[in-house]
């Protein structure tokens, strides 16, 4: 049986820079350069949890390893896993039966498992809990007969996996541009739930439109956007108004590495670009430039950080001064597939995924 491989967008091939002396000619800097890093920035504790997921499945069962779409939205993180023998595809029915797959951290519908089964699949589901807790928050309340506003981004696996919980109970509301077209059966029982990589401000500006429409509309039992993305955000709001230009490390497919550069931008930034890859930074962008802002999304490891940060030491943007908005520290356990295999392989080198220094 032949697989399709998930599409990947590769860096691209490096080419003849300006020199440092060159862009100053072109735009001189009024002040002194540096660069203000958001802390905290990159892997939150549901991609290193999937991402060693991975790691794991690769070592103790050997390759090939199946991994349904991407494990995390991230090029480099995906090509790694890739050349240590893991095998991206699209759906289940790809996956050879009987054969290991792995749910991606960004969750899946119950048509998927149901699928998975079918087919003899051996499982490992890499879901990020805070996702499952919104999985679980669309049970419950289909079960309740409430209508369900699920804001999100319409074709976004996590979106897609939330939905078919309870599809018939969820309809799906893109931003705030599409509040005029909800319909619900009762205003008294409806409940709004989201995606957990929004922008938290156009997320709550969302709620607010919808809260005119019906003013009974019941928030989630507990924040749906996760602590990452809101302190990834908080982070970039600090930085932006100081900032001629931020640069955000991060994959297209990222939603929340995508919203940093539209909350930069709204904040203050006077240019706002996202890399996958310091290779794909335009040194055009230096021009007239004093302050550089630095981020990552929640799926990139620190040395593509690193790598932008060197590149920038070239054009002189060697201070760095770390802007500290919050400390991360949560855990989460691996998988339970996973850690029963690790137990009995007598494996305690790593049981918990969380905020670390990856290379």
């Amino acid at each position: 049986m032949t697989t399709s491989a998930v599409s990947l967008s590769m860096p691209s091939i490096p080419r003849r820079r300006r020199s440092p002396e060159e862009v100053a000619a072109a735009a001189p800097v009024n002040g002194t350069k540096k660069v203000l890093l958001a802390a905290p920035r990159g892997y939150c504790a549901g991609v290193d949890r999937a991402v060693i997921a991975v790691e794991k499945a690769l070592e103790h069962y050997g390759p090939p390893v199946y991994v349904r779409k991407q494990i995390v939205h991230n090029v480099h993180v995906v090509s790694s896993l890739e050349e240590k023998g893991a095998i991206f595809v699209d759906e289940t029915d790809e996956v050879p039966e009987g054969a290991l797959v792995i749910f991606s951290a960004h969750g899946v519908s119950p048509a998927v498992v149901e699928s998975a089964e079918t087919r003899g699949l051996r499982t490992i589901d890499a879901t990020c809990p805070l996702v499952t807790k919104v999985h679980k928050e669309a049970v419950r309340f289909a079960k309740d007969d409430f209508d369900i506003l699920l804001i999100g981004h319409d074709g976004h696996e996590e979106v897609e996996g939330t939905s078919g919980e309870a599809p018939e109970h969820i309809q799906i509301i893109n931003g705030p541009h599409e509040v005029d077209q909800v319909t619900v059966r009762d205003p008294e029982k409806v409940i709004w739930l989201s995606q957990t990589t929004l922008s938290v401000d156009e997320t709550m500006e969302t709620v607010r439109l919808l809260k005119e429409r019906f003013p009974t509309l019941q928030d989630p039992p507990s924040d749906d956007i996760c602590y990452a993305t809101t302190n990834r955000q908080v982070a970039i709001k600090k930085i932006a108004p100081k900032a001629d230009l931020v640069i955000v490390v991060g994959s297209a497919n990222s939603s929340n590495s995508v919203r940093l550069v539209e909350v930069a931008l709204e904040y203050g930034a006077k240019a706002s670009y996202r890399v996958d890859f310091a290779n794909e930074v335009d040194e055009a962008w230096f021009e007239g430039v004093a302050t550089v802002g630095v981020t990552s999304g929640a799926s990139v490891p620190e040395v593509l950080v690193q790598d932008v940060l060197r590149l920038l030491a070239d054009y002189g943007y060697g201070a760095v001064e770390e802007v500290v908005t919050a400390e991360e520290d949560l855990l989460f356990s691996l998988p339970k597939e996973l850690r029963a295999t690790l137990k009995q392989a007598g494996d305690v080198s790593r049981a918990l995924g969380g905020r670390r220094t990856r290379s």
